[in-house]
Formats: structure tokens, sequence, C-alpha cells
């Protein structure tokens, strides 16, 4: 069977692919919400999707029931397929072939739709990303959710630690400052970017959450797909190009001023390396499209309209996602779905409103999940969960919240 490690690469890939879009605007996504919504249609799939989701239909159809069958205990997950109509043969082998967690059955009104969608993700999603019609015949969905708290939460610092350059420093009074311990901070070496720092946050229940601020100007997407990479690595314990401050030039770098002075050490050859880290605290709350192409979702949405016998129906499909960072912890949820349709839509007069968000010094951030703080869960399988090492939720964060006592 196809494990988390085989996933990792192919993930990340489906990751810069869903953030592409939004570029440098502040928001939030859960790649894996949406690939598990792809990849719960691989009964009924094509070559088209196996290319998208990046690994063959078996394996995805594997590793969806191992992620969704032994759930994370720190990642609320669930899915859930309704049909309308009579089942066809094809519609009954899907559902024999689904994870046995799934929820299925008739088509239910918009109000329970949007009610599974508030109890799946801990009420911090309260409706379906997507609007039922009397003509839907088809509703596919997952639900990702995490409530955590910091093994050692941040202490606040005046935002004028942020330094002078930064326009963050008016938008708020307090930013969080790393404390002792439960925290990691290093800089390392990227071979596209070049030297970029990275903090991580342990949650007690096994989820840590990496971020990683790359070069003044470097796109979102280069830095995002960074911080997969280095997120996971650290917590797979790969392979990182870890940079000595000692081997790091004084006064200022990227995103640091380094400083050198006389002290008595137990370090190593008398070279002692801290590192003190100050970020704000975010929320974000996000829709996206996943009626794109290089997503397989259209090609997901072609097998189940096969299965359905109905090959002239129209979808739709598209995520809704919120994080929380805060001094205490990390809360997020992401609802992906996808609804197939027999009927046409009525035109109907509405407005539109582009938004194009610029802010300073944007950083990506990836929880991953991890084993928890405390004792208690045991993977349901001898190889060890599928969860481990797994990105959830990853965000650009471009704008800065008010830090919180």
């Amino acid at each position: 069977m196809t494990t988390a490690v085989d996933l990792r690469a192919p993930l990340a890939r489906y990751a810069s692919l869903l953030h592409g879009p939004a570029g440098a605007t502040h928001h939030v996504a859960s790649p894996l919400g949406a690939w598990l919504l792809a990849a719960l249609c691989a009964p009924v799939g094509s070559a088209e999707l196996e290319e998208a989701l990046g690994v063959d239909l078996a394996s995805a159809q594997a590793v969806a029931s191992a992620l969704l069958d032994d759930p994370h205990p720190a990642v609320l997950s669930a899915a859930a397929l309704w049909l309308a109509g009579p089942p066809t043969s094809a519609t009954d082998a899907w559902l024999a072939a689904l994870p046995t967690t799934v929820t299925t059955g008739p088509m239910p009104s918009q109000s329970l739709a949007d009610a599974w969608a508030d109890e799946h993700t801990l009420g911090l999603i309260k409706k379906m990303p997507l609007t039922l019609t009397p003509d839907t015949v088809l509703l596919l969905a997952t639900a990702l959710a995490t409530k955590v708290s910091w093994v050692q939460p941040f202490t606040l610092a005046p935002s004028s630690r942020l330094g002078a350059a930064s326009p963050w420093r008016g938008a708020v009074s307090q930013v969080l400052e790393m404390p002792g311990r439960g925290h990691e901070a290093f800089i390392v070496r990227v071979p596209a970017l070049g030297d970029v720092a990275v903090h991580t946050a342990y949650a007690a229940e096994g989820l840590r959450v990496t971020s990683v601020i790359g070069p003044s100007g470097a796109e979102a997407v280069s830095v995002l797909g960074a911080a997969y990479e280095i997120a996971v690595a650290a917590a797979t314990r790969g392979s990182l190009d870890r940079r000595s401050l000692f081997d790091l030039p004084l006064g200022e770098g990227p995103a640091w001023t380094l400083t050198e002075e006389p002290v008595q050490t137990a370090a190593g050859g008398g070279r002692e390396e801290v590192h003190r880290v100050v970020l704000p605290a975010w929320s974000a709350e996000s829709k996206h499209d996943l009626d794109r192409p290089e997503l397989g979702i259209p090609a997901a949405a072609t097998g189940a309209k096969r299965a359905l016998g109905t090959p002239g129906a129209r979808h739709s499909a598209a995520q809704s996602a919120m994080a929380r960072y805060s001094r205490v912890g990390f809360e997020a949820a992401a609802v992906s779905s996808m609804a197939v349709a027999v009927g046409f839509p009525i035109p109907q007069d509405g407005l539109r409103r582009t938004a194009e968000v610029r802010f300073d010094r944007p950083y990506a951030v990836v929880a991953v999940a991890d084993r928890p703080w405390q004792d208690g869960w045991q993977p349901n399988t001898s190889e060890g969960s599928a969860w481990l090492g797994l990105p959830v939720f990853s965000a650009w964060v471009s704008e800065p919240g008010e830090a919180l006592s």
C-alpha cells in the first residue's frame, strides 16, 4: 500500500497547484482536503485523474482509506457521498469501494449539508462551500479540522520588535515571541532561495506548525514549496542544510539581525547559538475554486457522471478554508466539495468584487501531523499511521493580526 512517505512529494506538487492562483494574497488552504476529494473518485477514475493525483488510482484509494479509517488524534477527518435518484451498478460498486467511515445516503437538504460541514469542522466552517439545487444528483465532500494548544504558549512583545522597516509594525501593537521551550528555530539553506528562517511551534496533540520566511521579493509559490519540503523533512528527520550562525555574516540578513558578544558558555567549542523569534498572530478565511483540470476534480467529476449514467450533467467544486494562529494555539478547518447536477443554471444579476492585497514580508505556514506529545494514540497499522509527517493545512500569511493575551 502507498504510505504517507509516498504521498508527500505528490501532495507538495498538488499544494503548489492549489495555492498558485491565490499568489501573494493572504489565504489558507488544505491541499490534502482537495486531494482526498479527488482520491475518493479513484474507483470511477481515469488516467487523467491518476496524473493529477500523482499516484496510481489503487494507491490513491488505499491512502484515502488509511487516512479516513485511522484518523490522527489532532485532525478530525470526515467524508461523505450523497446520491439522488435510483442507484446504478456503477454507483453501487463505487460505494462498496469507499473507505468504511465515509457517510453515504440520499441527497440531503442544504441545511443538513451545512450542518454536516459544521459538525465535522468543530464549528469552524458553518456552511458547505457549494449551494445545492433541486437537480443536484451527487454531492461528495471531505472535511478536515484541528484545534490544538501549543506545548508552551508564546509570550507577547511590542510590534516594534519586527523592525523599523516593517509596515506590520504599525498595523498591530503586539506580536508573538518564541518562548524557551516547546518551539524550535533555525536558518536553513534552500537552493532556489538561499538562506531562509524557520520557526516551528509544537502542539501537544501531535501537530507541528512551521513558518518559513524567504528573502524579500521571493514568490509566494516558491516559499510555500520550500516550506513544504522543510516542514516534512523536519518532521521525518530528513535532510536539511541547517546553517550555523557562525557561518553567516554579522549584521542584517534577509530576515534577521546577527550579533556577537563574549559570554561564559558550556557549548561545544565555546560557540553558543541562540535563536530569538517574533512573528505576528494571524487568521485567514478563503474559498478556492477546485474546478481546474490540474487538480483532477473535472476528471473525477467525469468519472462520477459516467457512474451515474449522466455524462452530460454539469458539475462544480470548491473549498472553504480557515485558520487562526494565536498565542495559545492553532485551529484550522477545510471543507472541499464537488456536486453534479442534471439541469442547467439560471442566469441571474449579481456583483463581483476582486481584491488584490499586497503585504510586506509575507511568509508560508505548513501544519504537519506528528506523534502526540502525550501517550494514548496507537495507529491501527503495524507500519504506523499514514498521517505521520503529512502536511494537512498550509497558508501564505501576509496580513498580521493583533496578538491577544
